[in-house]
């Protein structure tokens, strides 16, 4: 009796699964679709859902072929439905590159430009500039301190820390400081936004802003002489290098909702300082050790802020002892496409309204 319980549970679950699954396919959606050039996996899961990050509900992968979860220009994917499950299933050459899993050709420069190091000053620095220059742009010299192992013809990426990340696991709300070119906080209220505090509590790593690539062209004792190549921004005493990493991001991912979100998910910070819309990147409080993995899409909600009651108080003090908390409003969806431990990077998908530091991050599918 008990096992038959259980079938009759399982059944019924598959049922509500599928239920659940077939009412997020989109009305319009094409009974086929050839995948063109310049697609990314985010814009086709679109086509046939209302949810894209419920991709892998849908997509069946075939196991006959190397890397079954790559689709590519030519590929012809087709919606059917087996035993009343929403499938979509592949045919195709498979010939040229696999598309991406987000618009990389709008981005991919501002892809590059972020890094998370746990100790920025641990790392080789630039101590000086040709003819004693405050900053240097392509094509000059800079000298390079602490560079150890380096021989000429090394590709280097020279990066200026921006933020340290902290807080979020204790009471301590996520927040970020400004840093120094000596890679220390700068002890300001005026460097963090209104209500967004200064980093505390434990430290969540240092963000470096990629501003230039070098090649290593001398090398003299502890200090190396570096050319700077073109597009690059001006280099600076106390930037910090690094080998250069020719692809640090990876893009073979699916769109997909994570687990769970961390309770203390927050936006800390967006790209250049910028307010953060579609095709924007931003960095945030959660990382590996969250369970936060390149693929992730979460939901975006501006925290709602304590209002004090002046409609029933004329005193301020007691209108602001009987404050109501206002909901929390949607901002936008976000994907995950570069994680680190502590800290984690993801691409605004959608948006409508303008992103925020201190923003929190939810589970996609989340109503308040």
């Amino acid at each position: 009796m008990f096992k038959r319980l259980l079938a009759v549970s399982a059944a019924a679950l598959l049922t509500f699964a599928t239920a659940s699954i077939t009412a997020q396919v989109r009305g319009d959606h094409p009974t086929t679709y050839t995948v063109k050039k310049g697609d990314t996996l985010w814009d086709i899961a679109g086509r046939f859902l209302s949810k894209p990050w419920l991709w892998p509900e849908i997509w069946q992968a075939n196991p006959q072929v190397q890397n079954p979860h790559l689709i590519y220009p030519g590929d012809v994917l087709s919606l059917v439905y087996i035993d009343g499950r929403p499938v979509v299933t592949s045919e195709g050459p498979r010939a040229g590159e696999a598309i991406s899993t987000i618009p990389l050709s709008d981005i991919e420069a501002l892809l590059k430009q972020f890094n998370v190091v746990d100790d920025p000053k641990s790392l080789p620095y630039v101590v000086g500039l040709e003819e004693d220059r405050l900053r240097s742009t392509a094509g000059q010299s800079v000298y390079v301190r602490g560079l150890d192992g380096a021989t000429p013809g090394m590709i280097v990426d020279i990066s200026r820390p921006v933020y340290v990340f902290g807080g979020g696991r204790g009471k301590e709300r996520p927040g970020r400081s400004d840093l120094t070119f000596r890679s220390e906080r700068q002890h300001s209220h005026w460097t963090t936004p209104s209500g967004f505090g200064e980093a505390s509590g434990e430290v969540l790593g240092y963000e470096m802003q990629v501003h230039a690539t070098g090649e290593v062209t001398q090398v003299q004792g502890e200090v190396a002489l570096v050319v700077l190549r073109e597009e690059g921004r001006e280099i600076a005493a106390g930037d910090r290098v690094t080998p250069s990493e020719a692809q640090p991001y990876d893009l073979t991912f699916m769109p997909r909702a994570p687990d769970t979100v961390p309770a203390n998910g927050r936006i800390l910070s967006v790209a250049d300082g910028m307010q953060a819309g579609p095709n924007l990147v931003v960095a945030l409080s959660v990382g590996a050790r969250d369970g936060i993995r390149n693929g992730h899409t979460m939901s975006i909600w501006s925290q709602g802020v304590m209002k004090p009651d002046v409609v029933a108080h004329g005193s301020r003090l007691s209108a602001k002892a009987d404050a109501v908390k206002l909901p929390d409003e949607f901002v936008g969806h976000l994907m995950v496409f570069r994680t680190f431990d502590k800290v984690s990077y993801a691409l605004v998908m959608s948006g409508v309204r303008p992103i925020h530091a201190g923003d929190v991050l939810k589970h996609p599918d989340a109503t308040q």
